[in-house]
């Protein structure tokens, strides 16, 4: 519905599959539940077999590669929030 709709946003199509990004893991979990239905609905309306498979996308992860120097295969943040 428009709700799903303001937390994501379609970022590919690529052979019959559409990518979608959203702001959060929760968001994303709600519109994989929503795949098949939203799906089905997509092909009545543009037609069969244009969308065969939606590919669900949760927010990017920040980056913690900072400064000129980075270790690599280092073990990253650990309790970093507590």
């Amino acid at each position: 519905g428009p709700t799903n709709a303001a937390h994501s946003r379609p970022e590919a199509y690529v052979d019959a599959v559409l990518t979608v990004r959203c702001e959060s893991t929760a968001w994303a979990t709600s519109l994989r539940t929503l795949a098949p239905n939203l799906v089905a609905e997509l092909n009545s309306r543009l037609g069969q077999g244009t969308v065969t498979r939606i590919v669900v996308l949760g927010p990017d992860a920040p980056s913690w590669k900072h400064g000129l120097r980075s270790v690599r295969d280092g073990r990253g943040p650990r309790d970093t929030y507590g």
